[in-house]
């Protein structure tokens, strides 16, 4: 019988790892081996002012996380992303300056080889604050921003190739990506707005969610999107107070609600992060939009199903800014904690 969120019945394994840095994003990376796991984590030094983008290996007796390759980063790290192509590791993180880093990593040891720029003197994106997301296999990325520019960032071994999408002129902002596939990607926004665009179709997105939202809502952003591997025609946005929802792109203008403020919400705070639970298996051929795990500024990581309670796997005194669900253990969660730590789950 297929598991659901609500067979959860054990509190998680947790160990609170401090890092005496500012954690701003983390990501498991592809394994190495059976044996070995690693990570890479987005770091700020408060008293230096410095960023870095930091591998670190997972040592299991007792538990704890060793530095084992860094790279320094031209400025604070916005959002970032790991995949895996051929024999390395690719790890693209975007900056609030509005720069691109590529890093390549030895998949023998999982060191930082190489590395390739785009600087923001460059123009990838003309004000603070950008998202990148990186397509399964490594070979491409979007980067979009508050500017209003879409961007699709060809990587190679040596160089980025960048083609300009879409640009708003800064009449739309998009905070938020997702690819879907490899020719199309979701994006978000302000209003709780979503896109889906298609790369065979320049011009703009070929379609468009604009829900008529309460007007407390109408203010909101869409910080997180996800999409599922086997519903690619549903999209998962959270955002702004304690609000989760799915756009299926056969229902256009139809949100369905997950979680909102005073309605069978857990947190009423900013919804940082989202992910669909890799740890429970569901029907592929049912109607009901699969479970997902979100984090919020009020220190809140719980699952949330559609119809059911939310069940609060961790709870902090502190912002949970981001995390990921590890793609080969998914009872494994990596989080950033606001308070200069990192918490890793261990679900039973």
């Amino acid at each position: 019988m297929a598991a659901t969120a609500m067979s959860v019945s054990e509190r998680p394994v947790i160990h609170r790892l401090p890092q005496h840095k500012y954690i701003d994003a983390v990501r498991w990376l592809p394994p190495l081996s059976t044996f070995d796991r690693f990570a890479v984590l987005a770091a700020f030094d408060t008293d230096s002012g410095s960023s870095s983008i930091e591998i670190h290996s997972l040592n299991p007796n007792p538990l704890s996380l060793q530095p084992h390759s860094s790279f320094s980063s031209s400025s604070r790290v916005s959002s970032l992303r790991a995949s895996q192509f051929l024999q390395k590791t690719v790890v693209a993180a975007s900056t609030a300056a509005g720069s691109l880093h590529i890093l390549f990593s030895d998949s023998a040891d999982a060191t930082f080889e190489s590395e390739v720029s785009m600087p923001e003197e460059e123009g990838l994106h003309s004000v603070p604050g950008s998202c990148v997301d990186l397509m399964d296999g490594g070979v491409e990325c979007v980067t979009v921003g508050e500017d209003g520019r879409v961007n699709l960032v060809s990587i190679g071994n040596s160089n980025l190739s960048c083609d300009r999408l879409f640009d708003s002129g800064g009449l739309v902002s998009y905070t938020a990506a997702k690819w879907a596939s490899p020719m199309e990607f979701a994006t978000g926004g302000y209003g709780f707005s979503l896109q889906w665009w298609d790369k065979r179709k320049p011009g703009g997105p070929v379609s468009q969610f604009k829900a008529n939202w309460d007007q407390k809502f109408t203010a909101g952003i869409v910080h997180s999107i996800d999409i599922h591997p086997s519903r690619k025609h549903t999209c998962l946005a959270g955002g702004s107070l304690g609000t989760v929802f799915a756009w299926d792109l056969r229902w256009q203008q139809q949100p369905i609600i997950l979680s909102e403020a005073g309605v069978q919400s857990i947190s009423e705070s900013e919804v940082w992060e989202v992910q669909y639970d890799r740890c429970i298996k569901s029907s592929t051929t049912s109607t009901r939009i699969l479970p997902a795990v979100i984090c919020s500024e009020d220190g809140i990581l719980a699952i949330i199903e559609q119809g059911e309670e939310p069940i609060e796997l961790l709870a902090e005194p502190c912002a949970i800014n981001g995390f990921d669900i590890d793609r080969h253990n998914p009872s494994d969660v990596i989080c950033s904690l606001e308070w200069e730590a990192v918490a890793i789950l261990t679900r039973r």
